[in-house]
């Protein structure tokens, strides 16, 4: 397992004192828990978006139905509020 140094301002230390006081965990389980949980989100997030890409270069996008469906389950119909 690897160990750095990792410089915060004081309110988030003291924030993150108080949370882990909360829980019950070390201040280090709590962050690094708060970093493995950060990397996970930005690694799907941009693996997501690369997928995106490659689709949107092979010309795969949205019929319009497909859109339109999308669409309505998001957004009332004028007049029925």
């Amino acid at each position: 397992m690897a160990a750095f140094t990792v410089r915060v301002s004081d309110a988030t230390s003291a924030k993150l004192d108080e949370l882990a006081e909360r829980l019950g965990r070390p201040r280090s389980e709590v962050a690094a828990d708060a970093i493995q949980e950060f990397v996970d989100r930005e690694a799907w997030q941009h693996a997501e978006i690369e997928a995106g890409l490659a689709e949107a270069e092979r010309g795969d996008f949205a019929s319009d139905a497909e859109l339109a469906q999308v669409i309505a389950r998001y957004v009332k119909p004028a007049g029925r509020g």
